[in-house]
């Protein structure tokens, strides 16, 4: 392959889905690079040609090329963490130890200062008359989240459920 000056074509699975994979020879091994399938390619035209064309003022760009220099510096790749793989293999450690699993203090957690959006505009509108309007509770059972009749466990409750039944339809025939 050196010699000719040529690379292999070859396919590969990874991530549970088949790649076309290029084989080129370097140094004293080999570099596989994945290709994208035709379909996958696309021409730069039909996606540029539609930005309009846009004049940028002097200052404007002297002060973008400015920021670009103050931020100018060397690739160094050991200073970013997968931050994604360090939390699973924490969270595999604390499986294997049957350690429980505690939320991330990284997670924001919910707001203290919540604000009804309502009262705050009626108090800077001054409309004191105006309260807000509290919603009409629901008849639940306890323990049952949008059901409104209760649910009987045991066989008692079937057969109440049954002898109430049957004035309401001896009403109705008669």
């Amino acid at each position: 392959m050196v010699g000719k000056g040529m690379a292999a074509i070859g396919r590969v699975v990874m991530s549970k889905r088949e790649r076309i994979i290029a084989i080129e020879p370097h140094g004293k091994g080999l570099i596989g690079t994945t290709l994208h399938y035709s379909y996958e390619v696309r021409k730069a035209s039909d996606y540029f040609d539609d930005i309009p064309d846009v004049k940028i003022a002097p200052d404007m760009l002297k002060l973008a090329q400015h920021i670009v220099e103050q931020k100018e510096g060397e690739f160094e790749p050991e200073s970013f963490e997968d931050h994604y793989e360090e939390a699973l293999i924490e969270v595999i450690k604390k499986k294997q130890a049957h350690q429980p699993l505690q939320k991330s203090a990284d997670r924001p957690s919910a707001p203290k200062n919540v604000v009804n959006l309502m009262d705050a505009l009626r108090k800077s509108l001054g409309n004191e008359k105006a309260k807000p309007v509290a919603k009409k509770a629901k008849k639940r059972a306890q323990g049952q989240g949008e059901m409104l009749l209760p649910i009987t466990g045991s066989n008692k409750g079937k057969a109440a459920t049954k002898e109430t039944a049957k004035p309401a339809a001896r009403r109705k025939a008669g």
